[in-house]
């Protein structure tokens, strides 16, 4: 098989998923912005029947970021 007609799978929902957690993080935080992409993730999420969600390890060592108290 040749390694260039490979292509990577992609999670499911992932575009609307990634758009809510970067809405959410904005400065300017837009709640009925946000809204409207969390209802574009619940269509994602019905209509491909996703059960449960996980995060996928991508560091090398296991290492984390942690969010740093004040």
């Amino acid at each position: 098989m040749d390694s260039t007609t490979t292509t990577t799978a992609k999670p499911v929902c992932a575009q609307e998923a990634l758009a809510l957690l970067n809405c959410a993080a904005e400065s300017s935080y837009d709640r009925d912005k946000c809204l409207a992409l969390l209802d574009a993730l619940r269509a994602c999420i019905a209509q491909k029947k996703v059960k449960k969600f996980s995060l996928a390890d991508t560091s090398p060592t296991g290492t984390s970021e942690t969010p740093k108290s004040k």
